[in-house]
């Protein structure tokens, strides 16, 4: 961590030049004392990316930023405070600290959070924000979370664990057990430090794997900001044997839509069918993930199309927890049926369907916009059809 980046001169030239072309930053070779051109530059491009992920960071003066790939893994202020709604007590630790946006917000909940980070200067630089942030109550330790975990004799209510999906060896992993750290192996260990722990791991982590792979899975919680899944959080609670609770989470523009089922009665439900209706629905990307396919239909009493193609139907308008349309036509899936509609632009969704959206547009040659939404999909029948829509709202 260089401090010299600190000083007023060289902060100002960096807020002046947040819309510069760093190539040209490189190529002019500005220096300030104390500070190269690669460091300028890569302030400049680390709070760049900060402006819509972390806002309060962004805003405040004086923030010293790590590099732009670091940004890049960190939560978003969005996701880091929703995991600090799920965590109670007076004791926390993070043993994969990196940048502290998980441990800054949890630290507006939690009495005393601990900040481990085996990243000597990524350590200090989220220790000197934390000073800037005013979060006084976050110790910072530079090494690893276990060994802290091993040398401390305290009893935590809770340890917050985001493990690395970069394996020295194995490159981009998804598995938890090549990890880093490997928390498959290590639960019998931090079991013996908490009775629950919070573990963030890649959206595209299955289910079943991670369940398979770790102990008393008590909850998972799906994250999804503007419909596109960020995370997946899981709760493990000791000696815990009942069903997993998935809850799901959706951040819109304007407001918060979630929807909360267990993985039993996923199991046991059965869905209602039928041909489409008058209204279509298309479920948010976080219940997509989380597999409701059955209990969500139920719940908000409309039918499914088919049992693989998850779009539900109903002749009266319903609140629902996704993109809501209004079905015009129902067409059976002809080349010469494509061709009267006379559409040269649509948007077009595919589901349970064999041909790609780039293949649909290529055949019929549609381009991309509009107001008409196409729906490419299967029905109860077994029959491809289209379905012509126009949208009402998304939620």
């Amino acid at each position: 961590m260089n401090k010299n980046i600190l000083h007023a001169d060289v902060q100002s030239f960096i807020t002046n030049n947040l819309n510069t072309d760093v190539v040209s930053v490189l190529l002019k070779k500005i220096t300030f004392k104390g500070v190269t051109t690669k460091e300028l530059v890569e302030q400049l491009e680390a709070k760049k990316k900060c402006k819509e992920k972390l806002p309060t960071w962004f805003n405040l003066s004086a923030i010293y930023f790590p590099n732009k790939l670091n940004i890049e893994q960190t939560s978003s202020e969005v996701t880091a405070a929703y995991k600090a709604k799920i965590v109670t007590g007076d004791t926390l630790i993070d043993i994969t600290g990196g940048f502290g946006i998980d441990s800054y917000f949890f630290s507006e909940q939690i009495q005393h959070v601990t900040h481990c980070e085996i990243n000597e200067n990524l350590s200090k630089t989220a220790s000197y924000n934390f000073e800037i942030l005013k979060a006084n109550n976050i110790k910072t330790y530079a090494e690893s979370g276990l060994e802290v975990l091993k040398n401390r004799t305290i009893f935590f209510d809770w340890i917050y664990i985001d493990p690395s999906r970069r394996n020295d060896v194995k490159g981009k992993v998804f598995l938890l057990a090549d990890c880093l750290p490997n928390v498959p192996e290590h639960l019998p260990f931090l079991f013996k430090k908490t009775n629950q722990i919070l573990i963030k791991t890649s959206p595209l982590l299955d289910f079943s794997i991670g369940i398979n792979e770790l102990q008393f899975v008590k909850q998972i919680h799906v994250v999804a900001v503007k419909n596109e899944a960020k995370e997946l959080l899981w709760i493990l609670e000791k000696n815990y044997k009942g069903s997993v609770t998935i809850k799901t989470i959706n951040y819109t523009t304007t407001n918060e839509v979630s929807f909360s089922f267990s993985l039993t009665d996923e199991k046991q439900s059965i869905s209602k069918y039928s041909l489409p209706l008058v209204y279509l629905y298309e479920p948010n990307v976080a219940i997509l993930k989380s597999g409701a396919f059955k209990t969500v239909g139920n719940a908000f009493g409309v039918n499914k199309l088919h049992e693989h193609t998850h779009l539900y139907t109903s002749p009266n308008l319903k609140d629902f927890p996704g993109r809501q349309f209004k079905i015009l036509k129902t067409l059976p899936y002809h080349k010469k049926t494509i061709q009267k509609i006379g559409l040269k632009k649509a948007n077009i969704t595919t589901r349970n369907f064999p041909d790609t959206v780039a293949t649909i547009r290529k055949n019929f040659k549609i381009k991309d916009g509009g107001s008409t939404y196409l729906f490419f999909t299967k029905n109860i029948e077994d029959l491809y059809v289209v379905l012509v829509c126009e949208k009402l709202n998304s939620n």
